[in-house]
């Protein structure tokens, strides 16, 4: 399985900051923010990776993240992404990369406590079609929302006033190959971009959707609000950890 990084867009939501850099270049507490949805990446055992940026900071993502040293990776690869065209146009950047493999997406704005390796070994095992990811949240409104009978996904809302279960699609995806043959069906929304709830809406109309519930808290980093939340989440968790350390006795000095 490869796996994509998508880390373009123009972050108009965080302006000024991104008035002079990429949104996933902001510190998320103490590290950039395209650092966590790669580490998510490593730790579910997925090292073949592209990111796909854009706008005029994408050579940043070369000067700070080189070959992926610092995730203990020998190569990671680039690609482009014009304008501002949406999260399935950015996916389609990829066709060449993947090569025919299945592909697990993250968005760069992501930031997860929890491990995503066990969705991936399911999804391994699921062989065709595509998985999503679910969390319980209290504003579902605000995100894609899933329509649910019993474990089966019927269709996606996106940002319905009503929403039909607690729960969000958060911004991890796995596809097979038949993915970029859906995106190139699909025609721009009222907003002008490929929508991602159209493909996955694709794969629930072909009965080939599966969805595994996060573990852990989770959040995007897209606005200032959920940039504060991302920042003081990643800090309580690395608190708690120090903690659970001193008391078993294992030093936390260097």
């Amino acid at each position: 399985m490869k796996g994509v990084v998508l880390a373009g867009g123009l972050g108009s939501r965080l302006r000024p900051l991104t008035a002079v850099t990429n949104k996933h270049l902001l510190p998320v507490y103490n590290q950039p923010m395209i650092y966590y949805p790669i580490q998510a990446l490593v730790n579910a055992g997925i090292t073949d990776i592209m990111i796909v940026t854009g706008g005029n900071s994408a050579g940043d993502f070369l000067k700070l993240l080189g070959n992926g040293k610092a995730f203990g990776l020998k190569h990671l690869n680039y690609t482009y992404q014009e304008g501002e065209g949406g999260i399935a146009e950015a996916l389609s950047l990829v066709e060449h990369f993947t090569a025919g493999d299945s592909v697990c997406v993250i968005l760069g704005d992501n930031v997860i406590e929890g491990n995503i390796s066990a969705a991936v070994r399911a999804y391994s095992e699921q062989q065709r079609g595509a998985k999503i990811m679910l969390r319980k949240v209290p504003d579902p409104q605000r995100f894609g929302v899933p329509v649910l009978d019993g474990a089966r996904v019927i269709r996606i809302e996106e940002k319905p006033n009503e929403p039909k279960s607690e729960y969000a699609v958060i911004g991890i995806y796995m596809y097979d190959r038949e993915v970029y043959d859906i995106i190139r069906t699909l025609r721009p929304s009222g907003r002008g971009e490929l929508e991602i709830t159209d493909v996955n809406n694709a794969y629930i109309e072909r009965g080939e959707m599966t969805w595994d519930e996060l573990e852990g808290w989770w959040t995007d980093a897209g606005t200032f609000e959920s940039l504060l939340l991302a920042s003081n989440l990643v800090a309580e968790t690395g608190a708690n950890n120090q903690e659970l350390k001193s008391e078993a006795g294992i030093s936390t000095t260097v």
